[in-house]
């Protein structure tokens, strides 16, 4: 090859940067990938379509020397301190105007002081969020570019082509200054903990109610057909059909129940009370997870309280409600993600546009689902919503689901199935819907121990009580 000859570079060519980069050649553009591992450069080589100019190398000089100008540069590598060495490195071989981008998981106030740090040398940097695994990098994800507009309009064209299509239209869309793609795939990553853990609530009460993997898969299977299809409702079908090749048995009832994470949830927890902005049914999915790896404590609590779920349905009488129960919480989770979007546009000063963000995860991410049609349409009509459950099209969607949502809750209390998910998700429907809240209350306990003072509903001003003096 002559020099200059690539369009686009990627570090780090584990299987999503490998699956990245062919996607790219598939689409007619000629990439070239750097990792110090000869397997993973060979593996690229030989995974490329025939007629597509594909090259793996094993020198960082060597990619950067055969880009062309500007060069555009992406990194795929562990969060942390791993970027900042790429960059480190990176620094000698760039010119002013190439651009760098980072596509892992980084958390945003890194990806923040990066673009900071990178400006000033005449670079170009984004965070991209990336969703999709495996599968999706390789036919198409969902991407969410932020930071640098300039450097945005220079990989766009290759973003476009590489991105899942929803009816024509890309799944990648500029999503606002600095930090914010990464904010949006940290607030994605949110909203994809908690549909898990709501879904594996659905599980936990459908078995109590005598569903075999097999029913499971069928009515899991049947409500992708319809108003809950989702990649996730999808999966989780399949799931049940899977034998695990050593017992034979269905493999999902050998997998441990200790849950592990990479800390995105975390971060959009940690995050939202940083604005403050109330995700709770995030929390709890983060907490769950949390609260799964105490098994051995578990195990002890169950031999002391038991850990039977006594149900009260049959399964033909819980189905309605499970999968009511389902909808009406993930429109929760998507409405509390959706809001700390919001906020965080205005607090941070990123510029999130939502009605992309919505339209972006349409396709390719592992949270697209056909609410997200839904939500569309609603910031379509009003694109400055700060919540979607205002959205009136939202709102009846919500009220057709509700009664059979409290029905739910009440089997699960009942029955002793745990289904924090869903319980959180109605208790922060009720407290939104609530017009005055019992946090007077609190307004006046924190004035009495604290001299915290309060506010009245009938005088302006901040006041304060010697309380007990009468």
């Amino acid at each position: 090859m002559s020099d200059n000859a690539f369009d686009f570079g990627m570090i780090g060519l584990g299987v999503m940067g490998r699956n990245l980069l062919l996607n790219m050649a598939d689409h007619g553009f000629s990439v070239i990938g750097f990792d110090k591992d000869a397997a993973k450069n060979a593996a690229l080589e030989s995974s490329a379509s025939a007629g597509t100019t594909v090259k793996g190398v094993g020198e960082l000089a060597q990619m950067i020397q055969l880009l062309q100008r500007p060069r555009k540069v992406m990194m795929l590598v562990p969060a942390g301190q791993p970027v900042d060495d790429v960059i480190a490195s990176l620094l000698p071989l760039l010119d002013e105007g190439d651009v760098v981008i980072d596509g892992g998981n980084s958390h945003y106030t890194d990806t923040l002081r990066r673009v900071k740090y990178l400006r000033d040398k005449n670079i170009h940097f984004m965070g991209i969020g990336v969703s999709g695994g495996e599968k999706g990098a390789r036919t198409g994800p969902s991407i969410m570019p932020g930071g640098d507009q300039e450097a945005y309009q220079n990989v766009r064209p290759m973003l476009e082509a590489i991105a899942a299509k929803v009816n024509g239209t890309p799944c990648v869309a500029y999503l606002g200054r600095e930090g914010a793609g990464h904010y949006v795939k940290m607030v994605h990553n949110g909203i994809e903990y908690a549909i898990m853990q709501l879904i594996s609530e659905c599980y936990a009460l459908l078995k109590s109610a005598g569903a075999t993997n097999a029913q499971l898969h069928e009515v899991f299977r049947q409500w992708n057909e319809g108003d809950l299809q989702s990649f996730l409702v999808e999966i989780t079908s399949e799931i049940f059909l899977q034998k695990d090749e050593k017992s034979g048995a269905d493999l999902v009832d050998v997998i441990s129940d200790k849950a592990g994470s990479k800390g995105t949830g975390k971060w959009t927890s940690q995050d939202s009370m940083e604005l403050p902005v109330a995700v709770p049914v995030i929390d709890t999915a983060v907490a769950m997870r949390t609260l799964s790896g105490y098994k051995e404590e578990r195990e002890a609590a169950a031999q002391i309280y038991g850990d039977e779920s006594k149900s009260i349905l049959t399964l033909d009488e819980l189905l309605p409600l499970v999968h009511d129960g389902l909808l009406f919480s993930t429109i929760l989770a998507y409405a509390q993600g959706l809001a700390m979007l919001f906020q965080a546009s205005k607090d941070l000063a990123m510029e999130i546009p939502l009605p992309e963000v919505v339209s972006v995860w349409r396709g390719g991410c592992i949270i697209r689902s056909s609410l997200l049609e839904v939500f569309t349409t609603a910031y379509q009509q009003s694109p400055e919503l700060s919540n979607i459950l205002l959205n009136q099209d939202v709102a009846a969607l919500v009220k057709s689901k509700e009664e059979n949502m409290r029905a739910l809750v009440t089997f699960a209390a009942n029955s002793g199935t745990a289904a924090a998910g869903h319980m959180s998700a109605l208790a922060y429907f009720d407290a939104y819907r609530t017009g005055r809240m019992p946090t007077n209350l609190i307004q006046a306990q924190r004035d009495y121990f604290g001299a915290h003072t309060y506010q009245r509903i009938d005088i302006p001003g901040t006041f304060h009580t010697e309380w007990g003096q009468q």
